[in-house]
């Protein structure tokens, strides 16, 4: 019999989400966890309504109705706030506490020194949890750390487990309904096809974490592609592996192996080396063939000498060839940069866009230099004093924490509000016949930028606002010249298009859009004081406010279910469309932006 029976597990949730929905989490981690030990386990739980803001509450309602002896708790640093929090309500329910995951395995001591926890896991979790069940805190388990005596217990390190395809499938049936679709129904989904890296940059902690890489089978990996598809429903398939391409053979096998049982009703993203993409070349079409649309690509800097520092083995010319490999095979290509190396300056940073735009990239993240615990980064940093904050909700890549030689927090802050404004080729907008349709293109940029903002919680909307109007006369300065080659099949324009974008002070930047032969050419100036607007204006308070007044949960609800219509167009279940239609918190959102865009024509005419 094993010592503890009725388990709840929980994925803690990262106290900000980032406004992408590839990005959010299937809870697959403890779910393998569940997997590993549902045939010794009376009953395994996952709390309700963990993709909203009321986990802590049904969480709390759970332990008051059933009895659980053993709560887990698996966090990344982002999330480890919430962890505590939940762990805090556990033990209110005397219920003993284990935590694991990335933060846990990298500061056990520090975990330990919470009275709400009273084990660590460290390292991978399936074998040492399973132990753990069978066992309870055990000096013969690896892999585990408690507190006794005054001091703290180490068990010893737990091997990697080499046999990674003895590894049961996650037991994804367990997790709680998201946005109308049950725990093994959901469209956008995850799964590793192998653990651990051949690489040890120094911003990753899955060197930490997973070791050397060690990849599944294809015949196991396509059993669980199996389970997964859905010929009737396009899914969003996260192949979330550190490097998915690491073994071109093994790679080529799976395409193989879903191709001939027809498990191709996928829109596939995965994360790879651009070295890895040219030593794939041969085999992008059967990728593309399976479903791949987007592969992200960790380019970090266009300096050398930066990418040195980061132990980041990869050349810029590898990049160029990688992103027009993934061109002409019809694969997205989606660069990430990190901005805040501790050697580059002001001056550096503003080179990253004008790069990633050079490299033909039509995609780009810039993120914060993040130094996440178990990672090289973070000992130099917390070494040289140069992390501002240990507040782990700021954990995000998104929200900086550290300084550099030459810049203070605010100004990354600020450089990352400048990149994305100088990145942008502004394509969409400039494709666009009419002044209205170019409008809500812009709004529609200029809302995912002031949600990305919205992450960080030591920034307030006025706060916001001001960066994002100061990155735009930022990038003014450098005399941009915005152009689009005429490639569709409009007609050229035949008066110019203009619109405004006015901060609260007054200050405003006019664009305008203009045909100059087969281009389309966007200006922009900054008006003169007293000037009137030339068309309808975008006043940057209202749509900072506007998002501010849409919580993060219904944000998500939102750009899930606009995933969901995007990879299946027309093909929408009845229960799906009720859903979204009745959702009363959507449609406040979708009224209030209507009445912001109709409101910057209603500005011109001075209502």
């Amino acid at each position: 019999m094993a010592y503890f029976r009725s388990i709840c597990l929980i994925e803690a949730p990262q106290a900000f989400v980032t406004p992408f929905p590839r990005f959010i989490t299937d809870c697959i981690g403890v779910c393998y966890l569940a997997a590993a030990v549902e045939d010794i386990a009376e009953s395994l739980v996952i709390p309700d309504n963990y993709y909203n803001d009321r986990l802590a509450e049904s969480f709390d309602r759970l332990l008051q109705r059933r009895k659980i002896d053993l709560v887990a708790i698996s966090s990344m640093t982002g999330g480890f706030n919430s962890a505590v929090r939940l762990a805090g309500i556990a033990k209110r329910h005397g219920v003993f506490v284990v935590m694991g995951g990335f933060h846990p395995t990298a500061l056990p001591e520090e975990v330990l020194g919470l009275d709400c926890v009273d084990l660590v896991a460290i390292g991978e979790g399936e074998a040492t949890f399973r132990e753990l069940v069978l066992h309870g805190p055990s000096r013969e388990v690896k892999g585990l750390a408690w507190r006794e005596g005054g001091g703290i217990v180490h068990t010893g390190e737990r091997e990697l487990i080499s046999e990674v395809d003895s590894i049961r499938f996650p037991k994804r049936g367990l997790r709680p309904e998201r946005f109308g679709e049950r725990g093994d129904a959901y469209t956008i989904d995850t799964i590793y096809t192998s653990r651990g890296c051949p690489w040890s940059c120094s911003f990753c902690a899955n060197d930490k974490m997973h070791k050397g890489w060690r990849g599944r089978s294809p015949g196991n990996v396509v059993e669980e592609v199996a389970a997964l598809h859905d010929p009737d429903r396009k899914k969003l398939l996260k192949i979330w592996d550190a490097n998915f391409l690491t073994n071109i053979k093994r790679a080529e096998a799976i395409c193989d192996l879903m191709i001939e049982r027809g498990l191709t009703n996928f829109r596939i993203m995965t994360e790879t080396r651009a070295k890895d993409i040219v030593r794939a070349e041969r085999i992008l079409d059967k990728l593309r063939a399976v479903g791949l649309n987007k592969v992200g690509l960790g380019i970090e800097s266009p300096n050398p000498q930066t990418l040195e520092l980061m132990n980041k083995k990869n050349s810029l010319d590898d990049v160029s060839k990688a992103i027009g490999l993934l061109e002409r095979h019809h694969i997205g290509a989606e660069g990430y940069f990190i901005i805040g190396h501790h050697s580059e300056s002001e001056a550096d940073t503003m080179a990253y866009p004008e790069f990633a735009r050079s490299l033909g990239l039509k995609q780009a993240l810039f993120m914060s230099m993040t130094p996440y615990p178990g990672t090289k980064i973070f000992e130099e940093y917390r070494s040289e004093g140069n992390i501002t904050s240990t507040d782990w909700d700021l954990y995000n890549n998104f929200s900086p924490v550290v300084r550099t030689s030459s810049m203070e927090t605010m100004d990354l802050v600020r450089m990352m509000a400048y990149c994305n404004v100088a990145f942008c080729n502004y394509r969409s907008v400039l494709k666009r016949q009419r002044v209205g349709a170019a409008l809500l293109v812009f709004l529609q940029d200029l809302f995912q930028l002031v949600f990305l903002f919205k992450v960080n919680k030591t920034l307030d909307g006025p706060l916001v606002a001001t960066i994002v109007f100061e990155a735009f006369e930022r990038y003014l300065a450098t005399n941009p010249r915005i152009v689009y080659e005429q490639e569709f099949s409009s007609p050229p324009l035949s008066r110019p298009m203009r619109f405004s974008l006015e901060h609260p002070s007054g200050r405003r930047v006019d664009f305008t859009i203009r045909q100059e032969g087969d281009l389309r050419v966007m200006d922009m100036n900054l008006a003169a004081s007293g000037e009137p607007a030339p068309g309808p204006v975008i006043r940057l308070a209202e749509v900072v406010d506007a998002a501010w007044s849409i919580s993060m949960d219904v944000l998500m609800r939102i750009l899930y279910r606009n995933e969901l219509m995007r990879n299946n167009p027309g093909r929408l279940s009845r229960r799906q469309v009720f859903a979204l239609m009745a959702d009363r918190d959507v449609r406040r959102a979708v009224v209030r932006a209507i009445r912001l865009y109709r409101g910057c024509f209603m500005q011109r005419q001075g209502r």
